[in-house]
């Protein structure tokens, strides 16, 4: 009998979702269609389920019942990235893979005849788990068993690796999986958990009559499934390989102009090759070998998908010109990453705003290319304790429109503050001042006003902190941000308001 795999990547936009935001890991976690209060709740972790927010809530109503809930946005071009990685990473492992078109994070595989390659088909599993689990830093659920919706039922309520003997143990724990582990609409779900149905069997054994037109196109599906009206067999979806360029140079060459040159040759072949399958491309891989046998890899990156030569070229030009060749160049290899194109309709009328955000992107690319990767990066929020802790440097691939918070009803602008980390320590404060406190030295003046203490205390998780917070108004008007710390006895200049 045919065997069938099915892999179930846990909420892949959670995981996605989760992977970008360090400390979320531990936290209740949602995706939403939209990041506002009426926003559709799509996809939650274990921790907000146990507090009850489920698929298909609004934003403002998962709050209310988990007021921790961590929530945000997972682009659908980055959700599609993954899928293709995905997919690619499992197709070397089973001969046909097939990801699920309305479930991203699902993905049947063709186990059958893999006992020949492996010593069980719990061998092949664990290996499958601990492949995505390794490389692209994704926990799945595996699932063997003998019909299609049998293995994608198991596999959505299972946590780990499942392999079952006969196809009647595999019926048997799938008409005890809860309903809302699969994927019905809201309505339909809350509609058969008030008829007291909540698993897959007792909606399996539900009369046919009436499914459809009570409970929409997407539970009929369901049913139909569930009752094993469709048994397909996998059908696989492998994505293209990525396109590679290679040049083997009988006489090295040491002169980066040339080199670029042999680049630009290859990228037009591989920007051709992207448009005919309606791609743009999103990452560009240049790998060179020397003569001394050493080998130097670059990726770059554009601002946005492009197809556009001339904008590529400039950015390989700024990164290898900062590229110390140690020999010279015997190889040169390039690969192209793909990404589907938008089509973007044309305005009737031609606004221009007065930010232009494709040219900032641009800027950033270019900064990039010529100083790495992690040369432009920008400050996320994080919890912590102290004020240095409540940020960290993320890297900044694009930048987007502001979403600023509404302004008060006076239309005063926001003050800025500017942190010094780590915060400068300030001369002993002597106990007369005739003259006043000379925070700054002469050029500000002395202190006319000050604000405070604002008392910062605890950290006896690691070590005993406390802080007495002021602002200081020098004589020219600068805004200082001083403490006190106890514990040093010391004053420290921590930053300055603006």
């Amino acid at each position: 009998m045919d065997r069938m795999a099915c892999v179930d990547v846990a909420a892949l936009p959670l995981q996605l979702i989760v992977r970008r935001n360090a400390g979320w890991g531990e936290q209740p976690v949602a995706v939403l269609d939209r990041d506002r209060a009426q926003g559709k709740v799509l996809w939650v972790n274990e921790r907000a389920r146990a507090a009850g927010v489920l698929p298909g809530m609004t934003y403002v109503a998962a709050l209310s019942l988990c007021r921790t809930l961590r929530a945000g946005e997972v682009p659908r071009g980055e959700i599609e990235e993954a899928v293709v990685a995905v997919t690619r990473r499992l197709g070397r492992l089973t001969p046909a893979v097939e990801p699920a078109t309305d479930e991203p994070g699902v993905f049947w595989l063709d186990a059958s005849g893999l006992r020949l390659l492996h010593d069980s088909l719990l061998e092949w599993a664990r290996l499958v788990r601990s492949t995505l689990e390794r490389e692209e830093h994704l926990v799945a659920s595996v699932v063997v068993g003998f019909t299609r919706f049998g293995v994608y039922a198991n596999a959505r309520s299972v946590r780990g690796i499942l392999v079952f003997r006969s196809a009647a143990d595999e019926e048997a724990r799938a008409r005890t999986v809860s309903l809302d582990r699969l994927a019905l609409e809201p309505s339909a779900r809350e509609m058969l958990f008030k008829l007291g149905v909540c698993t897959v069997g007792a909606f399996a054994d539900l009369p046919s009559d009436g499914i459809e037109k009570r409970l929409g196109p997407t539970a009929w599906r369901v049913y139909r499934l569930a009752r094993g009206d469709f048994q397909a067999p996998v059908a696989s979806h492998l994505p293209p390989a990525e396109p590679v360029r290679r040049i083997v140079l009988d006489t090295g060459e040491e002169d980066v102009t040339r080199v670029v040159a042999l680049v630009e040759g290859m990228l037009r072949e591989l920007v051709g090759e992207l448009a005919a399958r309606d791609h743009a491309l999103a990452e560009l891989q240049i790998a060179l070998r020397f003569e001394d046998g050493s080998r130097h890899h670059e990726s770059i990156r554009p601002a946005a998908p492009t197809r556009d030569v001339t904008q590529l070229l400039e950015l390989v030009s700024l990164r290898l010109a900062s590229v110390e060749f140690p020999d010279r160049a015997s190889e040169v290899s390039v690969a192209a990453a793909g990404q589907g194109s938008e089509r973007v309709q044309l305005d009737l009328f031609d606004e221009k705003p007065s930010r232009d955000l494709a040219a900032a992107n641009r800027a950033i690319a270019r900064v990039r290319a010529e100083l790495g990767d992690d040369s432009v990066v920008h400050a996320a929020l994080r919890d912590g304790h102290l004020p240095e802790a409540l940020f960290t440097w993320e890297r900044l691939d694009r930048i987007h429109d502001a979403a600023p918070e509404k302004r008060a009803q006076h239309g005063s602008p926001g003050l800025v503050r500017r942190l010094s980390i780590p915060a400068v320590p300030l001369p002993p404060r002597p106990r007369q001042e005739p003259d006043g406190w000379m925070l700054r030295g002469l050029e500000q003046g002395p202190v006319i006003r000050v604000l405070g203490p604002y008392i910062v205390a605890g950290g006896w998780w690691r070590r005993k902190v406390h802080r007495e917070y002021h602002y200081a108004e020098t004589q020219d008007g600068e805004i200082l941000w001083v403490y006190y710390d106890r514990v040093r006895r010391r004053w420290f200049l921590q930053g300055r308001v603006e």
